[in-house]
């Protein structure tokens, strides 16, 4: 029903009197429509003590469901590696409790275990979370530690051990470290849902450390590698590993010797390290595949060029990494080849060679050149590439200390 009050057109003043219409409005009625394909989501953590069974009863889960899980034994085995306290479990239903989906996530785990409904039974598969990369910034303080002071600043161990390994060439985090020294960092944390998964890259970092200033950000040559450099453009990576092996011992070293197949005394123009057959062996510098192939007493046999007047040699490997081919570009500490005893060898060991312009030196003993820094237009690209992290860097310090100064 409406009413509607009427002024006739030309008068400055109301009426004396007025007239009220009453229509009659026929009723629209309302409709509520009941979507039964739209599941109701549930999320909790999966408690000590907890079942999968248990885990989904709780969370409202029909007894048909949890009665299929409890009789498939493949099921439980998949569930096994995943199901554990703290992990996030999201399950699917429908209004009656039906499951229709189950995700079991750890916790800093990128994928989850799903467990659906496929033809009236329970399967399994692992599946890659979609995620949401964002950045965050983060300073600090050193009281007594590195691990200390990050977690006053609510940042995980694992940034900690990234800034020792990016910084160390500068910095030794064991002795050098001061009441005072400071810190700032912008990284990446991966996110899934609104909920954080795992930290990832470092950006930019900086480390006031005694008073001196060191600075790190991460640059993405044209290649696509990604390296750190400091504000001038000076690489933060070594240029030579001291050893292609991680674990290993000093068998023979760079001297004269008594050869162990010939039993001649012979100039060994190496180190020979004893490791277990199959032992990767890792490039320890940037380079390029010289030769790789079987090569007289070296058996199978790697020589890497690393810029002009540097090679380094890799002999009696039982096998070569898959992408190791002549002319090919290596990163350093990428897998080259494993550990053998081919050419003559009486056991599985590396023979490794460091050559300065094809004159054999003492890989132990030499000293290392450093990393190559950037020049030119390279340097000109990481400028720009960085330019806008050092400004957030230099905010970032002087609105988190400004109070400290």
């Amino acid at each position: 029903m409406a009413a509607a009050i009427a002024v006739a057109p030309g008068t400055t003043t109301a009426p004396t009197t007025t007239e009220t219409v009453v229509e009659q409005l026929t009723a629209v009625p309302a409709v509520v429509r009941r979507d039964d394909t739209r599941p109701f989501i549930r999320e909790d953590r999966i408690k000590n003590g907890e079942s999968f069974a248990s885990a989904l009863r709780r969370l409202g889960v029909s007894s048909s469901a949890i009665t299929a899980q409890a009789n498939n034994p493949k099921l439980t085995r998949e569930l096994a590696g995943t199901f554990r306290p703290g992990a996030t479990l999201i399950v699917a239903t429908t209004a009656e409790g039906g499951l229709q989906s189950a995700s079991i996530c750890p916790p800093g785990a990128d994928t989850s275990l799903t467990v659906e409904v496929v033809d009236g039974k329970l399967q399994a598969s692992q599946r890659a979370l979609p995620l949401e990369t964002r950045v965050h910034m983060q300073s600090g303080v050193v009281q007594s530690s590195l691990f200390a002071a990050m977690d006053t600043a609510g940042l995980p161990d694992s940034l900690a051990e990234e800034l020792s390994r990016i910084f160390g060439d500068d910095i030794d985090f064991h002795s050098d470290l001061r009441r005072g020294d400071r810190f700032s960092v912008i990284y990446e944390v991966a996110y899934h849902q609104g909920r954080a998964i795992r930290t990832g890259r470092i950006l930019a970092a900086e480390f006031i450390n005694q008073g001196s200033r060191h600075s790190a950000y991460l640059f993405t040559h044209p290649n696509g590698t990604q390296e750190y450099y400091n504000q001038d453009g000076k690489s933060h990576k070594e240029g030579f590993l001291r050893s292609p092996l991680e674990f290993s011992r000093v068998s023979s070293g760079f001297s004269m010797r008594l050869h162990p197949v010939f039993g001649t005394w012979r100039e060994h123009k190496g180190v020979d390290y004893a490791a277990p057959h199959g032992t990767a062996v890792k490039a320890t510098a940037d380079g390029v595949v010289e030769f790789v192939g079987q090569q007289n007493g070296y058996g199978n046999f790697i020589v890497l060029r690393h810029r002009d007047k540097y090679t380094t040699a890799y002999g009696h490997l039982s096998g070569f990494a898959r992408e190791i081919k002549t002319g090919a570009r290596i990163s350093q500490g990428t897998t080259i080849g494993y550990v053998g005893s081919t050419g003559w060898a009486t056991g599985p060991h590396l023979h490794y060679e460091f050559r300065i312009n094809n004159v054999h030196q003492d890989p132990l003993t030499v000293t290392l050149p450093n990393a190559a820094a950037l020049t030119g237009n390279t340097l000109s690209a990481f400028r720009h590439q960085t330019d806008a992290l050092a400004t957030q860097i230099a905010h970032l310090q002087q609105s988190k200390f400004v109070q400290l100064d």
